[in-house]
């Protein structure tokens, strides 16, 4: 059963169309990255789907209910993470809690709060202030609140955002520990290791849906070829490079420039050529998701000018 079915949604805010047709589905327990440039319609998309917005077009259903009729059954079964923190920084992590709770109208209140408190690893922490906390801990704080409810469905709107990789990691546990008991997830990123980490990803541009599926399966339909250049005076290389056949993308990567590009031909002519000229080394190498994401947005127009 799918815990997210929606299709053709479209919102408008004046003349600009921020949710392009988009159409997603997203199966029960399954964790899916929501990746895209900033402006590209993700937050609208994920605040309709959790019965904050209704669509000017398009239809779905969310935790069995539909999006535009039954938007507060869906808000009762969902969590929702956004970027920004925000908690009181003035009460402590249990005192927080405690307000979620009565919010939810959870009882008992102090029955709910040790749960989680304990489910998230706070409790050594439950009287310190939350404005005190590091990142880490208040990226904690607040998907306890998420999910002390103990909602169907996860909705995180680039949550790790300023936390460190460790927090990041502890996090991303978490999140898979949560979808084995059975929760749905859908999650915004615009890191591609955490992308890696969902069972699936969907791409979306300026409003519009370009890519879904695994991240072996978007990178392959990407159909992208890359090869690692190295030797000596890389920055010389990389611009003679850019702009000759087949070259589309030219970075360095430590020691190393990926060039990536489409027409697989012209772009190993261009570099058997550079081996000429500029006495490097050549080999093939394997195409990331962030190679794919950088396409994906050389190749859109943003819809907001």
């Amino acid at each position: 059963m799918n815990a997210i079915e929606v299709s053709g949604l479209v919102k408008r805010f004046g003349p600009k169309t921020v949710v392009d047709h988009v159409s997603m589905t997203v199966a029960e327990g399954e964790i899916v990255g929501f990746l895209g440039p900033n402006g590209s319609g993700k937050t609208t998309t994920i605040r309709i789907m959790c019965g904050l917005l209704t669509p000017d077009a398009g239809e779905g259903r969310v935790l069995g209910h539909d999006i535009r009729t039954e938007g507060l059954r869906i808000k009762r079964q969902v969590g929702y993470m956004t970027q920004k923190f925000s908690f009181y920084e003035d009460l402590t992590i249990a005192e927080n809690l405690e307000f979620v709770a009565r919010l939810y109208g959870l009882k008992p209140v102090a029955g709910h709060v040790g749960r989680t408190l304990d489910e998230l690893g706070l409790a050594s922490r439950r009287d310190q202030l939350a404005g005190t906390l590091s990142g880490g801990w208040k990226q904690r704080l607040a998907l306890a609140a998420c999910i002390m409810h103990q909602p169907k469905l996860l909705l995180l709107d680039e949550p790790t955002a300023g936390v460190d990789p460790k927090a990041r990691r502890e996090f991303w546990d978490e999140i898979h520990r949560l979808a084995r008991g059975g929760l749905t997830v859908l999650v915004s990123t615009h890191y591609m290791d955490e992308a890696e980490r969902c069972h699936r990803i969907a791409y979306i541009s300026y409003g519009r849906m370009l890519a879904a599926g695994t991240v072996a399966d978007v990178v392959r339909d990407a159909g992208l070829t890359t090869y690692l250049v190295s030797g000596p005076d890389l920055h010389a290389v990389a611009e003679a490079l850019r702009g000759r056949p087949g070259v589309e993308q030219v970075a360095p990567f430590g020691a190393m420039l990926h060039v990536v590009g489409r027409d697989a031909g012209a772009l190993r002519a261009t570099l058997d050529d550079m081996v000429t000229r500029h006495a490097v080394t050549v080999a093939r190498g394997e195409t990331s998701l962030e190679d794919v994401f950088i396409q994906f947005m050389a190749g859109s127009k943003d819809n907001m000018t």
